[in-house]
C-alpha cells in the first residue's frame, strides 16, 4: 500500500507559473530593469529562484531582488494572488488522511517562501504532516537525495511513497529515490513528451485526480506476483 503522498507546491498543488512569473517582473520594474518575456520563465521554470534569476535577468543585484521580492510576495499571498490551493486540492488531501496515508510538502522553495504554510492556522496544518524545503533539506531536485530527510524521519520505504510533480525534475528525484511518480499536467506548461518515462507511474490533468491515480498504484502493487 501507498503510506506517503508527498505533494510538489508550485504547479501541482497551486498554480503559481503565471502569478510568479508577473511577481517577478513588478520587483524587475521596481529596480528599474526589462521584463523578462514569458518564454525565458518558462524555460527555467522548476529551479529556485535565486538559481534562475541569473538566467531571466542577467547582471540582476541577487541580494537586492531577495529582499524586494521578499516583500512583493507577502503582498501577492495576502491578496490571494498566489498560493491559492483550490477546495477540491484541499478534499483530495483529505482523502489520503481520512485512509490513513501521511501527506508531506516537498519544495525547493526557500524557508522564507513557504514560511506562511507553516503557520498554525493555515489551511494545511491539519492535512500535512511535514513540509520539506530547501531550509531543512540538504540537497535540491533533481537530486534523488531531496528526499533523504524526509525518508530518514519517517521511516517509510521508498517504494511506499508517491511524489507528485509538475516537471521532469520532479520525476528524476523521485525515481532515483526508488519512489513512484505521478506528473501533474494541470498547468499546460509541459506535456508527457517532456518527461523521461521510466521515471513516470501515471500522468493526471488534474491535482483532485491523483486520488484515483494512488488506488490505481495500490491496486497494481497488489496484483503483482508476491503482492
Amino acid at each position: 500500500m501507498i503510506r506517503a503522498v508527498i505533494v510538489d507546491v508550485d504547479d501541482t498543488l497551486c498554480l503559481t507559473q503565471a502569478a510568479s512569473f508577473a511577481l517577478e517582473n513588478e520587483v524587475l520594474a521596481e529596480m528599474g530593469r526589462p521584463p523578462m518575456p514569458p518564454a525565458l520563465h518558462l524555460s527555467t521554470w522548476g529551479q529556485p529562484l535565486l538559481d534562475a534569476m541569473p538566467t531571466r535577468s542577467p547582471g540582476l543585484d541577487l541580494a537586492r531582488f531577495s529582499a524586494l521580492y521578499q516583500a512583493a510576495l507577502e503582498r501577492y499571498i495576502a491578496d490571494g494572488r498566489l498560493d491559492v490551493i483550490p477546495p477540491d486540492n484541499l478534499r483530495a488531501l483529505d482523502e489520503f488522511v481520512l485512509t490513513g496515508r501521511a501527506v508531506f510538502l516537498l519544495t525547493s522553495r526557500t524557508e522564507d517562501e513557504v514560511r506562511h504554510m507553516l503557520e498554525p492556522d493555515h489551511v494545511l496544518a491539519e492535512r500535512v504532516s511535514g513540509i520539506y524545503h530547501a531550509g531543512n533539506t540538504r540537497f535540491r531536485k533533481p537530486d534523488p537525495r531531496a528526499f533523504d530527510e524526509l525518508l530518514a524521519t519517517t521511516g517509510i520505504p521508498p517504494a511506499q511513497c508517491v511524489y507528485v510533480g509538475d516537471s521532469p525534475g520532479d520525476a528524476v528525484a523521485a525515481g532515483g529515490a526508488g519512489m513512484h511518480f505521478v506528473g501533474c499536467l494541470q498547468s499546460g506548461v509541459r506535456t508527457p513528451e517532456d518527461f523521461d518515462l521510466r521515471h513516470v507511474d501515471a500522468f493526471i490533468d488534474a491535482f483532485p485526480d491523483i486520488v484515483e491515480a494512488v488506488h490505481r498504484l495500490d491496486r497494481a502493487r497488489l496484483s503483482a506476483p508476491g503482492g
